[in-house]
C-alpha cells in the first residue's frame, strides 16, 4: 500500500469514528448558525504573490517539525506577518493535527481557514464547514472523477472553495473539467513522497487563464517564491519552512516581499 492509500484509509477509519460521536444532522445544525464563510480569490488574484501559511507539526516525508502548542498564536502570528489564508493540516497520525487546531485558529484569526486533509467523502467538508473552516482541500489523485464532482459540488454547496490539487498533467486536466477555480500543483509525488520543483513550472501552463495556481511544496525561502511566482504562480502554500523557521511574522513577510506584482 502506498503512502496516499495509507493515509485515505486512515481518513476514512477516523471519520468512522467521529462520525458516530457527531452525525451530519447535528454539523448541519451547526452550520446553520454560522455567518457566510470568507472568500479568498480576491486576496489571491491580487498583484504580487499571496501565501497560505501552514501550521504543520509533523508530516510523512520530514517527521516532526515544531510541536505548536498554540497553533492559534501561530496563526495570529501568520496574519501579523501578512498571509493572506492559514492552511491547518487536521489529519492527526502522520501530521500530528486535529479538528479542535482549526477550531482554535477559526476563533483568533479574520483571514480565511483552509482544512488541510485527506478529504474523500462530504461527511468531512461538513465538519470543515462547521469547524469553521472557509476552504478544502481535494487531491484528484484520491478521487474518481466521479467522487472529484461529487466532493466539490458540495464543497460549493456549503459555502467552501475548493482548493482542487494536482501532480500530473493528467490530474491537472480532471482538475480543470470539474470546474476548478484554485488548482494546486504540488511539487511532491504523494505516492513516492519526493519533491522535484521543476513539476509547477511544467504544469502550470496547462491550467486556463483565470484559474487561481497555487504552487505547493518545495517552497523554502523566498528565492523559491519568487520563482514560482516567475512560472505562473499566484498563490505559494508554505508550511515546513515557516513552522522551523523561527519567527513567522518576519518569515511570512519576507515570503510576501520575494515578488511584487
Amino acid at each position: 500500500m502506498g503512502v496516499l492509500d495509507e493515509l485515505n484509509q486512515g481518513a476514512r477509519a477516523d471519520m468512522a469514528e467521529r462520525r458516530v460521536r457527531t452525525p451530519q444532522d447535528e454539523l448541519v445544525r451547526r452550520i446553520e448558525a454560522l455567518p457566510p464563510t470568507r472568500d479568498p480569490l480576491p486576496a489571491f488574484r491580487a498583484p504580487g504573490i499571496a501565501v497560505i501559511a501552514e501550521v504543520k507539526r509533523s508530516s510523512p516525508s520530514a517527521g516532526a517539525l515544531a510541536e505548536i502548542a498554540d497553533p492559534a498564536a501561530l496563526a495570529q502570528a501568520y496574519a501579523r506577518g501578512g498571509a493572506d489564508a492559514i492552511s491547518v493540516l487536521t489529519e492527526q497520525h502522520r501530521f500530528g493535527g486535529t479538528l479542535a487546531d482549526l477550531v482554535a485558529v477559526r476563533a483568533r484569526v479574520d483571514i480565511p481557514v483552509l482544512r488541510k486533509d485527506f478529504i474523500v467523502d462530504a461527511y468531512q467538508l461538513y465538519e470543515a464547514r462547521a469547524a469553521g473552516a472557509d476552504l478544502a482541500l481535494l487531491i484528484v489523485a484520491s478521487l474518481t472523477d466521479g467522487e472529484l464532482a461529487a466532493l466539490h459540488a458540495t464543497a460549493l454547496d456549503l459555502g467552501l472553495t475548493p482548493l482542487v490539487e494536482a501532480h500530473t498533467a493528467e490530474e491537472v486536466r480532471r482538475a480543470v473539467d470539474v470546474g476548478a477555480v484554485l488548482i494546486g500543483i504540488n511539487n511532491r509525488n504523494l505516492k513516492t513522497l519526493e519533491v522535484h520543483t521543476a513539476t509547477f513550472g511544467r504544469l502550470a501552463p496547462l491550467v486556463p487563464a483565470g484559474v487561481v495556481r497555487v504552487a505547493e511544496s518545495g517552497v523554502r525561502t523566498p528565492a523559491d517564491v519568487r520563482a514560482f511566482a516567475e512560472a505562473g504562480a499566484d498563490v505559494a502554500l508554505i508550511g515546513q519552512a515557516l513552522v522551523t523557521g523561527g519567527d513567522p511574522v518576519a518569515g511570512v513577510r519576507a515570503m510576501k516581499e520575494a515578488h511584487r506584482g
